[in-house]
């Protein structure tokens, strides 16, 4: 059973883009590497709890090692996502990055041989485009904002090279890391989903000392209060990952387009708690996302 656990995911991390956001200060340079420190604890401690709280479980450090590709694909993209969130209302950022899934799904297609019932692609297809069309009009959204606000905008932000590469990177990195981790787990069975679920945590714990090092260094401060979206963000993002594990373990092609459709619960907790309006195109694409994740649901074998 793959579908419930990529619900949660799915719920999870849409939330968590939330708090990321609400979390992202554009006046502060370090504020992409300040979130990479909060998700490194976060994932680290529940790693470390998890060995502690199943006792059965004999990690193997050599996975750590064995499972670095894959690692360093989704902390890499992730990190890249932060610092993106800088310009995330200032580019047409989010349709790239949302693509990510249905590059995992192509490469698992055409590389791995990997198969999935007409219903399923026709669905995934149906969610691989609602994500496109549903950026593209959040972005039409927020133009019509800055146009209203007359706010001024350097155009390079908007169409230029800084606003597209980190999306790109993005779609690209976190593709390949999806991509890789369907042939770790489903395909190749190079290693159970709990070694992997801890290998992926306590590297980014890693990381994030390092990069706390880093900070420090630069005399930088962190403060727990400061950090209360982050730290949010990091446990939402921690839970989806829990899930996610299992799930892309038993049906990466279907899961990873499933899995990206987590920007539209980000789109609608945008409208609850951020008081914006959805338009009644945006309404009718997260219709249709919707259905086609129920269809995905009803397949579930």
């Amino acid at each position: 059973m793959w579908f419930i656990p990529a619900l949660v995911t799915v719920l999870a991390w849409g939330t968590a883009d939330l708090f990321y956001k609400k979390g992202n200060d554009p006046t502060d340079s370090n504020s992409a590497l300040k979130t990479v420190v909060m998700v490194g604890v976060v994932m680290g401690l529940h790693a470390i709890l998890y060995m502690m709280v199943y006792q059965n479980i004999q990690f193997e450090w050599v996975n750590m090692v064995l499972y670095l590709p894959v690692s360093a694909m989704y902390i890499l993209s992730m990190a890249i996502g932060y610092f993106g969130l800088r310009y995330i209302e200032l580019s047409i950022s989010s349709p790239i990055s949302n693509s990510s899934g249905a590059v995992s799904a192509l490469m698992s297609f055409f590389i791995l041989g990997s198969r999935m019932a007409f219903i399923q692609f026709i669905a995934v297809g149906f969610i691989s485009v609602g994500i496109f069309f549903l950026s593209y009009f959040e972005k039409q959204e927020m133009d019509r904002e800055l146009a209203k606000s007359k706010e001024h905008v350097d155009k390079k932000y908007r169409v230029g090279a800084i606003a597209i590469i980190f999306p790109i990177l993005y779609c690209v990195i976190d593709g390949a890391g999806t991509f890789l981790d369907g042939y770790y787990l489903e395909t190749k069975q190079i290693m159970s989903e709990d070694q992997a679920l801890i290998s992926y945590e306590l590297t980014f714990l890693v990381v994030g000392i390092l990069v706390f090092s880093y900070l420090t260094m630069k005399k930088e401060r962190m403060s727990i209060k400061k950090e209360k979206y982050r730290t949010l963000a990091a446990l939402c993002e921690t839970l989806g990952q829990f899930f996610y594990v299992g799930a892309i373990a038993s049906n990466a092609i279907v899961v990873a387009p499933m899995i990206s459709s987590y920007s539209i619960v980000s789109v609608i907790l945008s409208r609850i708690f951020l008081k914006e309006k959805l338009t009644t195109k945006q309404y009718l694409i997260i219709g249709m996302i919707m259905i086609a994740i129920a269809i995905l649901g009803f397949y579930d074998g």
